[in-house]
């Protein structure tokens, strides 16, 4: 599986590494060069920081603390505190350097623990922003990926259209076409 950004926020990304919460979990930052190459897909950083073991079981418990403040949030629960000081601790670190080149492109520079400052940057603000209330999970089954419902009558239902969607689309489809039967010859 590919890394997909449609949470609508960093963090929340990085907490949609992992698929399938409730039944056959899927983690996509199984190993650290996954997360390297993850922190350059999510456009953090230009180049692949290096990322030992430790960091990457980091950058899980940032993660993890993320979805689980986000759930809390989204169903009105209180905020564990092992959690928030997680997170608050990950987003007090400075967040990767930018700069402008001489060809008038952007350059990001940093180490992991810079672009997970960004990432926790990002979550803390949402949680702690109106657009908490915005935090819907994809109702797509098994999806459980979190993301911010920023469409105009806030009716979204899936993380994403063109993945879970389409899939969901798509299963309705057919099961109103198996209700209706097999096609009747027309009129000769």
């Amino acid at each position: 599986m590919e890394f997909t950004f449609v949470s609508g926020n960093l963090g929340l990304d990085l907490a949609g590494t992992v698929g399938r919460r409730r039944t056959g979990r899927v983690d996509l930052l199984a190993t650290p060069t996954d997360l390297a190459r993850w922190t350059v897909a999510a456009g953090l950083l230009d180049t692949a920081p290096a990322v030992s073991g430790e960091d990457l079981t980091w950058a899980v418990a940032v993660r993890e603390a993320i979805y689980r403040l986000a759930s809390a949030v989204r169903g009105g629960s209180p905020l564990g505190a092992a959690d928030r000081e997680l997170l608050n601790r990950a987003a007090e670190r400075a967040p990767a350097g930018v700069r402008l080149r001489d060809d008038g492109g952007l350059e990001r520079t940093g180490d992991l623990r810079a672009a997970l400052a960004a990432v926790a940057r990002a979550a803390v603000e949402l949680l702690g922003g109106p657009r908490a209330a915005l935090i819907r999970e994809c109702e797509a089954s098994p999806c459980t990926r979190l993301y911010v419902d920023s469409s105009h009558r806030r009716s979204r239902r899936w993380c994403d259209m063109r993945g879970c969607g389409n899939r969901a689309k798509a299963a309705a489809f057919r099961a109103r076409d198996r209700q209706d039967g097999p096609a009747r010859p027309g009129p000769a």
